[in-house]
């Protein structure tokens, strides 16, 4: 037996409670990001710099130090349980969609296998193995456009008028 619900057949005041619930979640999310691009860990010498510090170059803007591990284990140990937890909610609320299965299959798997990419690839740049960092954009790029897509998907419904029995 299948478990299947429909966002589109919630009443109103429960569709703006999940609405608001995804536009924090996605400004939480985004604004996640725009700490990345401070960083400067959009580009994969970048990725690898902020692990890895820059102290061995001489003239830099900024200048960073390698991460000890305690300080990565918390990056990780953080990063991987609240994304898990994000990408849990966001997964359910695809799974109310009328988009084809495939597509909820994909949207609600995918990120989590990019959380484990992303932050395992992070751990192996950080125990000097650099070249990992084009993963690591790889796996963090899918990640996002798949919480876009998910969001998207999940406002798209919410807007749709329910379905008369």
């Amino acid at each position: 037996m299948e478990f299947q619900y429909s966002l589109r057949n919630f009443s109103k005041p429960f569709k703006r409670f999940i609405a608001a619930f995804v536009i924090v979640l996605g400004i939480g999310y985004f604004t996640g990001l725009l700490f990345v691009n401070q960083t400067e860990s959009t580009s994969p010498s970048g990725v690898v710099e902020n692990y890895n510090g820059n102290e061995d170059v001489a003239e830099v803007k900024v200048m960073k130090f390698k991460k000890g591990e305690r300080e990565m284990l918390t990056i990780i140990h953080t990063h991987v349980l609240s994304l898990s937890f994000i990408f849990f909610l966001l997964g359910v609320l695809v799974w109310g969609t009328d988009i084809p299965v495939q597509w909820k299959s994909f949207l609600s798997i995918e990120p989590f296998l990019s959380v484990l990419t992303t932050f395992g690839g992070i751990y192996l740049i950080w125990l000097e193995i650099p070249y990992v960092s084009y993963l690591v954009i790889l796996s963090g790029t899918l990640m996002t456009f798949s919480f876009i897509a998910g969001a998207f998907f999940v406002f798209k419904s919410l807007l749709k008028t329910p379905l008369k029995n």
